[in-house]
């Protein structure tokens, strides 16, 4: 571990670090088990380089998640943007059981169910490694366009990694995004990168979620980030329905919200992912 902010969790924390353990996962933040002086074990997280003001954001994502009762989201023990370190309580990893899968459907619905008073974010702050915006918007339509897709576009310009004519079909549906009719719902604050990564499953079979870019949105946007790499069983997705049900057609809009992640995958990772792009927008033109 890096001893600079070591040290500073350290003192955040009041503990000493006696150990840690380099896990896997994850393609931007270096992660560790560490135990402490104090025989607790903690889940410790940095970057060389982060966004700004990255892991404090991810923080308040979490709190605010954790806050609701809904879901299970680890405690937030210490934060700092510099030097960047996130500390979380650790949560013992186990296996699945019969009810796991329909337990979670039923939490992520209770969680969705949360007023809020507009999409985005009520501190604006930006979220992911790409620093997506999250300006508070009236209408999903305004946020998706103006705070996922046109910002998308602006950087895989930027970085070339889609065509200028694949730029121009997606800033086409980003115009035309209220013709696409997707129900008008409230906004629900959302994980926001709910894929099976960040999803564990602890000695008791229960489901905790990790390392969110939390934000106000339409809540088929989170079905559609668990369905887009899988992980996630028939029963949370039916027990969501039956909890908290899901307009017709929901099914067939779900690629509409994966058109976001799809892009950033295309961004960060290339290959596959422009093909996929291009296969979505396909579906939208």
């Amino acid at each position: 571990m890096n001893s600079t902010w070591q040290s500073a969790a350290e003192e955040r924390l009041g503990l000493t670090f006696e150990s840690s353990t380099m896990l896997g996962g994850g393609d931007f933040a270096s992660s560790y088990k560490v135990v402490a002086d104090n025989k607790a074990t903690l889940f410790v997280k940095s970057h060389a380089d982060p966004p700004p003001a990255f892991f404090t954001t991810e923080a308040t994502g979490l709190r605010w998640l954790r806050d609701t009762g809904t879901v299970n989201i680890p405690e937030v023990l210490a934060v700092s943007d510099q030097p960047p370190f996130l500390a979380l309580a650790w949560v013992e990893p186990g296996a699945a059981r019969a009810g796991t899968e329909s337990a979670l459907g039923r939490q992520l619905a209770a969680l969705h169910q949360v007023v809020q008073p507009s999409f985005g974010r009520e501190d604006a702050a930006t979220t992911g490694s790409l620093a997506v915006p999250n300006q508070p918007c009236d209408s999903w339509c305004d946020f998706y366009a103006t705070q996922r897709l046109i910002p998308l576009i602006e950087i895989a310009a930027s970085r070339q990694s889609l065509t200028g004519n694949e730029l121009k079909r997606l800033e086409k549906i980003a115009s035309r995004l209220s013709e696409l009719d997707v129900p008008d719902e409230p906004p629900s604050l959302l994980h926001g990168d709910l894929w099976a990564g960040n999803r564990l499953t602890d000695e008791c079979g229960n489901s905790w979620l990790i390392d969110p870019a939390a934000h106000c949105g339409h809540r088929e946007f989170e079905l559609g980030m668990m369905a887009l790499f899988g992980g996630f069983g028939e029963d949370c997705f039916a027990a969501y329905h039956e909890a908290y049900p899901l307009q017709p057609g929901w099914q067939q809009r779900l690629l509409l919200h994966q058109l976001a992640p799809l892009v950033v995958h295309a961004i960060k990772f290339g290959g596959s992912y422009r093909s996929a792009v291009k296969d979505a927008m396909a579906r939208y033109e």
